[in-house]
């Protein structure tokens, strides 16, 4: 247990601040920002996005529900 304490991992960089974008209308991208069994927006810490682009991902996840393009449940 302790050799896997010891090991660093390597930080996530924002995609968004690499130079990809995100838009509601290709839903391929949005759905590696939501959870795959409860279909919520997945926090920055699992998706490894800046608080700005968060913040725009969500918003672009929201109107991609709103437009129908993904579920809003299950």
């Amino acid at each position: 247990m302790a050799e896997f304490r010891n090991t660093k991992r390597r930080k996530k960089v924002c995609q968004m601040c690499a130079g990809k974008d995100v838009k509601y209308s290709d839903v391929e991208t949005i759905k590696k920002y939501i959870s795959m069994d409860s279909k919520k927006i997945l926090p920055r810490r699992m998706t490894g996005t800046c608080s700005e682009h968060q913040r725009h991902v969500a918003g672009e996840v929201k109107k991609a529900r709103f437009m129908a393009l993904i579920p809003f449940v299950k």
